[in-house]
C-alpha cells in the first residue's frame, strides 16, 4: 500500500532528501563557502521539480488513505509556488553575499519551507495539513530573524513566532472541534458529515481552522505580524515571504472549504466575503502613510490577499480559477518589485525609503520604466495583467451573485491605486535631493525587465493560462 503511495509524492520526497543531504553536506565541508552552490543547485531542483509537477500526466491521485491528494489544482499552485521560490532565491543570491548574509542554511531553510508548501496545497487531512503548515513556518520563523546582528531582524523573527504561535493554536483548536464533531480528520469524512446536517460545533471549528489559515495569507484582522516582519527580515527573505507562502496559503484555504466544508458555501463564504473586504480597505488605506517602500509592500500584500480571497468567496469553479490566476500574477508581479528594492542603495548601505526614490527616473530611466509598469499593475490599472487578475476575481464575485462585494474590490482598488502611483510620481516628479542608487546583478536586472515585459505582453498569453487554470479549478470541485 504506502510502497504504491510513495510515487505520488516523488517531488516533496526528492526535495526533502536533498534538504537533508545538502545540511550534511554543507555542515561537514565548507559551510558558508557553499552558500553560492547551495543557492544555484536549489533553486535549479526548483525548477527541475517545477517541470516534473507540470508535465505529469494523469487526473489525480490519492496516497495514503486519502491523507495526501495530487490533483491538477496541487499541480498549478506547486509550480507557482516553485518558479517564485527559484526565482527569489537566485536574484537574491549576489545581495546576500554583499551583505555578510551567505549563510549555507537559508537556500536549506527556504527547501524545507517549500516540502511544506507542496505538502500544504495537497493536504487532504486536518493532521497531513498542519504538518505541511507547521514545516512551513517552522523555517520561515528561522530565516525571518537571519540577520542575528539586526535588532530589527530578530524582533521580526520573535514576532512572527509568537503570533504564528497563536494562529497554531486557533488552527489546532479548529481542527479539533471539528474531528469531536465530525468524528474524522478526512476532508472527505468531514464533506459527507456537513452534508447530513452542520453542528453548531462543527460551524464553531470552521471559524476557527479559517482564522488560523487567515494568518497564515496575512488577511486582516489577522495581519498584525506583516508590516513589522517584512520591514524587519532581510530583503531577499521579504521578497520570499510576499511571494511562495502566499500562493500555498491561499490554495490551502480553497482546498479546505472545498474539499471539507463544500456543502456549506453559504457559512464559509460570508466568512471569506468580510475577511476579503476587511483585509482589501485595511490594506488600501493604512498604506498611504508608509514611508518604507517594504511596509507598503507589506500592506499592498494584505489588500491583494483581500482580492485574491474574493475568488474563494464566490464559492464557483470560475472563483477558484480566477484566484489561481491572480495568484500567479500576484507572485510575478512582486518578484519583478522585489528585484527592484534588492538593488536600492546609499552610499553602499541598503535604504528602503521611499523618498529616497526622488528623482530616480533621471538616474535610470530605463529601470524607472520597468518600475512604473510594475507599480501601474499592483494598482491594476489596463492593459497592465494586474488589471487582469483584478477583473477575473470581481467578474467571478459578479457571477456568483456577490456584486456587493464586486463593488467593495473595485472601491478598495481604486483607493489602493494612490500610493502605487505615490512611487511612481516621487520617481518622476520628486524633488531634488540626493536619491538611492540602483546596483543591480544581472539576475536582477533580467528579472526586472523581464517581469515588466510580461505585465505588458501577458495579455497574450493570459489566455493560455485561462483553461490549465479552469481545469485545476474543476479537479479541486469534481
Amino acid at each position: 500500500m504506502q510502497g504504491v503511495d510513495l510515487p505520488i509524492l516523488l517531488p516533496e520526497i526528492v526535495l526533502s532528501v536533498y534538504a537533508m543531504a545538502a545540511l550534511l553536506f554543507a555542515v561537514y565541508s565548507g559551510k558558508d563557502a557553499l552558500t553560492g552552490v547551495l543557492t544555484w543547485a536549489t533553486a535549479g531542483l526548483f525548477v527541475l521539480l517545477a517541470g516534473f509537477v507540470a508535465l505529469r500526466n494523469g487526473e489525480g491521485a490519492i496516497a495514503f488513505g486519502g491523507m495526501f491528494i495530487d490533483d491538477a489544482f496541487a499541480r498549478f499552485a506547486k509550480v507557482v509556488v516553485l518558479l517564485s521560490a527559484a526565482g527569489v532565491l537566485v536574484m537574491a543570491k549576489d545581495y546576500m553575499a554583499r551583505r555578510d548574509l551567505a549563510r549555507f542554511e537559508y537556500p536549506i531553510l527556504v527547501a524545507l519551507a517549500v516540502v511544506g508548501m507542496m505538502m500544504m496545497v495537497s493536504a487532504g487531512d486536518l493532521m497531513a495539513l498542519y504538518m505541511g503548515l507547521e514545516l512551513q513556518s517552522l523555517a520561515l520563523y528561522v530565516v525571518a530573524s537571519l540577520r542575528r546582528d539586526s535588532a530589527k531582524s530578530t524582533e521580526a523573527g520573535l514576532k512572527y513566532f509568537v503570533l504564528g504561535a497563536l494562529s497554531s493554536g486557533l488552527l489546532l483548536y479548529g481542527s479539533s472541534l471539528t474531528y469531536g464533531f465530525a468524528g474524522t480528520t478526512l476532508f472527505s469524512g468531514i464533506f459527507s458529515t456537513v452534508e447530513h446536517g452542520v453542528p453548531l460545533g462543527l460551524l464553531f471549528g470552521l471559524v476557527f481552522v479559517l482564522s488560523g489559515l487567515a494568518f497564515k495569507v496575512s488577511a486582516a484582522p489577522f495581519h498584525m505580524w506583516t508590516p513589522d516582519v517584512y520591514e524587519g527580515a532581510p530583503t531577499p527573505v521579504t521578497a520570499f515571504f510576499a511571494t511562495a507562502p502566499k500562493v500555498a496559503a491561499m490554495a490551502l484555504i480553497a482546498r479546505v472549504v472545498h474539499d471539507a466544508f463544500g456543502g456549506i458555501p453559504g457559512d464559509w463564504g460570508q466568512v471569506l466575503a468580510a475577511l476579503a473586504v476587511i483585509s482589501m480597505f485595511l490594506g488600501a488605506v493604512a498604506a498611504i502613510g508608509q514611508k518604507d517602500i517594504k511596509r507598503l509592500m507589506a500592506y499592498s500584500s494584505i489588500a491583494h490577499m483581500g482580492y485574491a480571497l474574493i475568488g474563494i468567496a464566490s464559492g464557483t469553479a470560475e472563483g477558484i480559477q480566477a484566484m489561481l490566476i491572480y495568484m500567479a500574477i500576484y507572485a510575478t508581479m512582486n518578484l519583478g518589485t522585489f528585484a527592484f528594492i534588492l538593488s536600492l542603495e546609499k552610499d553602499g548601505r541598503p535604504v528602503t525609503d521611499i523618498a529616497s526614490l526622488n528623482l530616480f527616473a533621471r538616474r535610470e530611466p530605463l529601470k524607472a520604466l520597468a518600475v512604473l509598469v510594475l507599480m501601474f499593475s499592483l494598482a491594476g490599472v489596463p492593459p497592465m495583467l494586474g488589471f487582469f487578475g483584478k477583473f477575473y476575481v470581481l467578474k467571478a464575485a459578479v457571477d456568483a451573485g456577490m456584486t456587493w462585494l464586486a463593488i467593495a474590490g473595485a472601491v478598495a482598488s481604486v483607493i489602493g491605486a494612490f500610493y502605487y502611483l505615490r512611487i511612481v510620481y516621487f520617481i518622476y516628479f520628486g524633488a531634488e535631493t540626493e536619491g538611492a542608487e540602483s546596483r543591480m546583478s544581472p539576475v536582477q536586472w533580467l528579472m526586472l525587465v523581464a517581469v515588466a515585459a510580461v505585465m505588458v505582453l501577458g495579455v497574450v498569453n493570459l489566455f493560455g493560462i485561462e483553461p490549465i487554470a479552469l481545469n485545476a479549478a474543476e479537479a479541486l470541485l469534481g
